[in-house]
This record gives structure tokens, sequence and C-alpha cells, in this order.
């Protein structure tokens, strides 16, 4: 009797460690934070099923296009921070820890930021003061709110060169400085990070190491690096993927993985990186899984994934926060780019907002 009842009690343990031990944000946040990007349709509260995965599984969220500077500044003075204040709202109410997203993009900039009234691109000291006053105002008006800022982003080609954006057309490398010596200035205390696609080609890596570097010297802060991390089924090559996070770590910066997902549909001819311009014609040949996912490529998808959260894993002390672009594979942008139309399976969470296999498989690798 004696011994059946420790056999009872060892089993009921055992379950019980089991229960408490089923969502990401327990074992895996027990290393970094762990979560996702909002859409306005879920941070505005208008989507249980979404709410259910974020209390279960998550403790942080970065918006997905709220706080972008077409959204928060429309026109030039006349700032709108509803959306972005309901994101925040939402974070407060899931215990989420909010992050911002994003002060200087080359995509998504209002329309009236590098024109003057002639259509003409601005003087530098016109793009500084409006680069200033809107940096100042965004990241004050979240002051308290916000753990940390995308900074800039996209700054950087796959070969290492500087975008021609307008912002390096008219003020040069120099934006990147002052983005950052603005945003520390509006909010010393808040995080400040650099964020890019495709950061494990050679070329991007040691430019964006260089960028780290000299912005250290200038007495400058940066706390992370953002590796985007819209990875596919055959790229990017692991290895070098895995050499970046070494490469940065090593400069005395923590690593973020912030906008995770699984291409796994073909790619278009000339298709590449994560650049948001890319646009191809539809064709069904692209869209192969539309009626649903083959058990094979299922389990492909779980292995690459499973690749990725084992370098993670090993990386664990360099990592401050893994970040999924979406909730539910019917929320990703992977749907409609760089082909409208197309069926996209790249995230954790399936259409039914259920965890995937895989979603067991990185529980245990943390555990």
């Amino acid at each position: 009797m004696k011994f059946f009842r420790l056999v009872v009690l060892i089993l009921v343990v055992f379950a019980s460690e089991t229960v408490l031990a089923q969502s990401l944000r327990e074992v895996v946040g027990k290393y970094c934070l762990i979560g996702a990007s909002l859409n306005v349709t879920q941070s505005n509260g208008m989507s249980p099923q979404t709410d259910a995965v974020v209390d279960k599984h998550f403790n942080t969220a970065v918006p997905e296009n709220c706080m972008k500077g077409e959204v928060v500044q429309p026109e030039e003075g006349l700032f709108d921070f509803r959306d972005a204040d309901r994101f925040i709202d939402y974070c407060q109410q899931h215990n989420l820890v909010a992050m911002g997203h994003c002060l200087v993009w080359h995509s998504q900039a209002p329309k009236w930021f590098f024109h003057d009234k002639n259509g003409k691109l601005v003087k530098p000291e016109v793009l500084r003061e409006r680069m200033r006053k809107h940096i100042y105002t965004v990241v004050g008006h979240f002051r308290g709110k916000i753990r940390g800022w995308d900074v800039v982003n996209e700054a950087i080609e796959d070969d290492g060169s500087f975008r021609n954006s307008y912002y390096y057309q008219i003020l040069g490398e120099e934006f990147i400085e002052l983005a950052f010596r603005y945003a520390h200035e509006a909010a010393p205390e808040v995080e400040l990070y650099y964020n890019d696609y495709s950061m494990a080609k050679p070329g991007k890596r040691e430019a964006v190491c260089q960028l780290v570097k000299k912005l250290k010297d200038k007495g400058l802060r940066i706390d992370a690096v953002g590796m985007q991390s819209h990875n596919g089924l055959d790229y990017p090559n692991l290895k070098e993927y895995e050499k970046s996070i070494e490469a940065f770590a090593a400069l005395g910066v923590k690593i973020n993985m912030t906008e995770l997902d699984l291409n796994v549909l073909p790619a278009p001819e000339n298709f590449g990186g994560a650049e948001i311009s890319q646009n191809f014609e539809y064709q069904e040949k692209m869209n192969p899984y539309k009626n649903g996912l083959p058990a094979k490529v299922a389990r492909q998808i779980e292995k690459r994934y499973l690749q990725f959260f084992n370098i993670y894993y090993r990386h664990r002390d360099k990592i401050g926060r893994i970040n999924l672009w979406g909730v539910s594979d019917g929320d990703s942008w992977l749907n409609d780019w760089p082909i409208s139309g197309r069926t996209n399976y790249p995230l954790l969470f399936d259409r039914s907002y259920q965890p995937k296999a895989i979603v067991n498989d990185i529980i245990n690798l943390y555990k």
C-alpha cells in the first residue's frame, strides 16, 4: 500500500509539473522575453482568440503598424496616438512588456517628411529638426510605458552599403547617429535598438558591427541589435546566422529576434530579403497549399523551427527577446507578401489559434 501511494504521489507531482510548464512564457520566459506583433484589431481587444494565446504564452508585444511614422504623424505637427495608446492599454491589461516599433524607417514614413512645399528634398537642417521633433514627441509620449525602441530600421543593404533612402540622401549616415541621440535625450532610461533583416549575410553583419562600434565610440547608447529573422525553409545559412549572433554579442549588445516567421511558400525569381516594396504577380503554382498543408511539409516546418530555437537556446545568455511577426498563420503578412492572396503557414499557431506541434518541442527544449 505504501508503495502504491508513493507511485501515485510521484505521478501527481509529475503531472502537476507538466501542466505548470506548458506555455512558452513559463519556460522560454525564464531566459528572455517571448511574444509577437499585434495588429490594431488585436490590440483594440477585438480578438478573443488572440487574447487566449497572449495570456498563456507571451510576456511581450510589439505593434505591427500603429507606431510607424505615417500613422502617428500623418501631417506635420499633427500627431495621432489613438491606436498606439490602445496598444499600450492592451499590454498593461495583459501583463505584456510593450516595445516600440519604429522611429526612423525609409518605408511607411510620413509622405511630407522629406520634401518642402515645392516637392523638393528638404535641406539637412530641416530634416534634422523634423527628426528631432518626431522622435522627441513620440518617445516622450510613451515614456514610462515602453521598455525599448527600434530606433532605426533597415538602414543597410545586404551587401553592407547604406540604403540610399531619403534619410541618407539628405543627411548621409549621420541620420543614424542623430536618431539614437534624440531617442536617448527624449527618454534616457529607454532601451535603444538597431533592427534589420538578412542579418546572416556577411556583408550586412560586418556593416552592422561597424555601425554599433561607431555609435559606441561617439558615446551613444545602443542596447541591442534586432535580427528580424524572416526565415525560410532553406534560408538563411544556419552557420552564418549563428555567427551574426556571436558577432553582435561580442560588441556588448543583446540580440533581439524581432520579427520571426518562416516563409514556407515558393519564392518568385529575383525575390530576396524583406523589403516590403517587392510585389509579384499571383500564379497558382506559387500558392501550392491553399487547401491545406501536407504532413511532409508540416514536418519540414517543425524541423526548421527547432533548428532556430536550438540556436536560441545555445545562446540564451545573449538573447533579450524572441518576437514572432504575428500571432497566428491567418494574421501573417506573408499571406500577401510578396504575392497577394496566398495561404502561408509561417507561425507557431495555426489559423484556429491552436499551437502547432513545434510549440511543445520548444517548451521541452527549454525545460
